[in-house]
């Protein structure tokens, strides 16, 4: 199997006859595009997508299989090269890929970011301070370092060249500016409202009967910083809006689950955890009509929810390498613990949620 990059096809014509070529993009709308227009007829073409970072083994995480134009016998060629791994294969269309890669990827990412935005503006090391130690803070502070520590295209790619991706990001920030206005107006019963029926659409019904993803007794064991004797209120903002976005654009995380990654399981295991535990949401919300205490924090995550989603729909890609390495710089010194608490955490509740 021949490897292309879809932005490198002046070598194309030369392909060899009867060869297979694939990508490793996360956006396969432009790769298949460049792969149609540049390679010959006789080649065929089978796109895949590994959906997890450079730092998680492979075995038994997904592995997107796309058969655009290729005969039985050369995708089941394809298949065998990469059985290798030993990721579970999964086999979508290009736009069901891209689809899905939006659903379980972008929204993530792009909450992640803002929050690593937000700390930064605050001037704050989050493990430094008892408002961001233990259980679901965990969570956000060691995937916010792990998506720093990364390089930038790996986000601005997904979400700037995958039009779904642009989609939910502006939603995600429309979601958490709305609620950020409810909470700030002190409308208790708004906010409540919305907050529930947004819970009732995602994890109602019969999702209401699905085990817990993650528990605190699981995410306590990974802190940056020391616990403390009483965990501080939170409102968490930052989840509130990505189920109220989830719910906005119609989409039940759970379909998607063949094809999570394992930050979006984490990031789907602490909202479930928030939203299936009736008086942590109703702390949250208290919390948020009556603590002043984010006030802050939560004016710069929503100054950096809708500016991150400007610079994806502007399409501008030097913007969004500019704030993710200022941002990336402030962090640095502590990626290395943050990489190796992260990848410790990710493969115990790996194995807990697989």
């Amino acid at each position: 199997m021949v490897a292309v990059s879809s932005a490198n096809m002046m070598s194309t014509p030369a392909t060899k006859l009867g060869a297979i070529v694939g990508g490793q993009t996360s956006c396969k709308a432009p790769e298949i595009e460049a792969f149609d227009k540049h390679l010959p007829s006789d080649v065929s073409i089978v796109s895949c997508h590994s959906l997890h970072g450079p730092g998680v083994d492979p075995k038994g995480q997904p592995l997107v299989l796309i058969k655009h134009r290729a005969s039985d016998a050369a995708f089941t060629f394809v298949e065998d090269v990469l059985s290798c791994l030993g990721s579970k294969h999964v086999y979508l269309t290009r736009e069901q890929h891209d689809r899905i890669t939006a659903d379980t990827q972008a929204v993530t990412h792009a909450a992640f970011l803002s929050m690593g935005a937000a700390w930064c503006a605050n001037k704050q090391f989050p493990w430094e301070s008892p408002r961001y130690i233990g259980g679901i803070e965990n969570v956000k502070m060691n995937v916010t370092l792990r998506i720093y520590s990364n390089k930038w295209h790996v986000y601005a790619g997904l979400a700037i060249m995958n039009p779904d991706a642009q989609k939910q990001i502006q939603q995600y920030a429309e979601s958490v500016t709305e609620l950020f206005k409810l909470m700030l107006g002190g409308q208790r019963d708004e906010l409540s409202a919305r907050v529930h029926a947004a819970g009732e659409a995602v994890f109602g019904g019969s999702r209401d009967r699905e085990d817990l993803l993650l528990k605190d007794e699981v995410l306590d064991q990974f802190s940056l910083g020391e616990l403390p004797e009483k965990r501080l209120k939170n409102n968490h903002l930052s989840l509130l809006a990505m189920v109220d976005c989830w719910w906005k654009l119609g989409i039940v995380p759970y379909d998607h689950m063949i094809c999570s990654t394992p930050l979006f399981r984490m990031w789907l295991g602490i909202t479930q955890y928030l939203f299936r535990n009736p008086s942590l949401l109703a702390e949250c919300i208290d919390t948020a009509i009556d603590d002043n205490t984010f006030r802050a924090d939560d004016l710069e995550f929503t100054f950096a929810a809708r500016d991150w989603s400007s610079r994806v729909s502007l399409g501008h890609f030097e913007g969004y390498r500019e704030k993710f390495e200022r941002i990336q710089s402030y962090f640095e010194p502590r990626f290395p613990e943050a990489t190796r608490v992260g990848n410790e955490m990710i493969r115990t509740i790996l194995e807990k949620t697989t």
